[in-house]
């Protein structure tokens, strides 16, 4: 499938508005996961009060956060990297974070003997797996 061309005449506007938007997006994702991951009781009484509180849940839910904004803000600055490295990097952050949210709430149930493990692993395979590929593309674009 043949990619677009980009017009290169195209308007200021059309060229720097999706690009400040991916970053401005990306970073305000990464702050409220952030903060839903450091302080869920805070995160949870100030935007998100939908009963019953769940620590665990909030926690998760801070961890993608952080994900997508990590995809928004990489696919948003000049970065030597295709898609398909933005969605590997972005995602295996989101889902390293998900496997901290288990290890911080190991306590609060589940099955956290089987389920850190199979998280941290699925994270590290694409933080890996974006690691190689921002390797060999930007090794083949010099």
């Amino acid at each position: 499938m043949a990619t677009p061309e980009i017009d290169q005449d195209s308007s200021t506007l059309g060229t720097r508005m999706p690009r400040a938007v991916a970053i401005v997006g990306g970073v305000g994702f990464i702050a409220l996961g952030l903060w839903a991951m450091v302080d869920p009781r805070s995160f949870f009484e100030a935007l998100a009060t939908f009963e019953p509180y769940n620590q665990h849940f909030v926690q998760d839910i801070g961890a993608f956060q952080v994900g997508l904004g990590m995809v928004l803000l990489l696919a948003g600055v000049p970065v030597r990297a295709d898609a398909l490295t933005i969605a590997l990097v972005g995602v295996g952050v989101g889902a390293a974070l998900h496997a901290v949210s288990h290890i911080v709430g190991r306590d609060l149930g589940g099955a956290p003997e089987r389920e850190i493990p199979g998280f941290a692993g699925i994270a590290v395979l694409l933080l890996a797996a974006g690691w190689f590929r921002w390797r060999q593309t930007r090794g083949s674009a010099r």
